[in-house]
């Protein structure tokens, strides 16, 4: 029998598709999901994309540790709203089921003048899927994220390319990569909703199939 594991889905940077990534693994996994820091969009928040992404009954969607107004890094959002963000704020939400966790833009987003998401992920001590997008930049940005990782021996359980490919790009990604057990390609989805993302499991199928960290 499969032990329920806990991931992290971080990225490179902000804006590359880690709540889409994020949404096929809840559905894939019928895990439980909790975003802990949504800064800004309250309206209509990550967790809400999820709830609409999504069409399982087991997944429990948790509430956010910290909801802050202001659209920006955590730690000047914090400071707008005149709150204080430590990493010891944050425990894994109690649960039988697999859980996706997912960060706030890139690993070394700050939530506070010392401390980043990367250090709320060493704090929990959980592996991290790392989602990267092609775009200029992006290989510096997905190398630079790895070695992050890596320094703070912090286990990655999948590199997970989101988009149109650019292969020389993912080639010399995958060949500078160190510790990366699992490559997977998601491809641009031109439209967002429980269907295509049901239908986009295929893309996650190794992660479940193959046991990557879940056995």
């Amino acid at each position: 029998m499969k032990a329920n594991k806990t991931y992290f889905v971080s990225g490179i940077g902000t804006e590359i598709g880690k709540t889409i990534v994020s949404a096929i693994l809840v559905e894939a996994l019928q895990a439980d999901y909790w975003k802990p820091i949504q800064s800004g969009d309250l309206h209509y928040s990550d967790s809400d994309k999820i709830k609409d992404y999504i069409s399982n009954d087991n997944t429990k969607i948790h509430s956010e540790r910290f909801r802050l107004n202001t659209p920006a890094s955590p730690h000047y959002s914090a400071e707008v709203g005149g709150v204080k963000i430590k990493k010891e704020d944050f425990q894994i939400p109690k649960t039988e089921n697999h859980l996706i966790i997912e960060g706030a833009g890139g690993l070394l987003v700050p939530i506070n003048e010392q401390e980043t998401i990367l250090d709320v992920i060493s704090h929990l001590n959980i592996p991290v899927i790392l989602v990267a997008s092609y775009y200029l930049g992006s290989i510096n940005h997905t190398l630079l994220s790895i070695n992050q990782l890596i320094h703070k021996n912090i286990p990655i359980t999948a590199l997970i390319f989101n988009g149109a490919p650019t292969t020389s790009s993912r080639d010399i990604i995958i060949k500078m990569s160190k510790n990366i057990p699992l490559v997977l390609d998601i491809p641009k989805l031109e439209e967002i909703n429980s269907n295509t993302i049901k239908e986009a499991i295929r893309y996650v199928e190794p992660i479940i199939t193959n046991g990557y960290g879940l056995d």
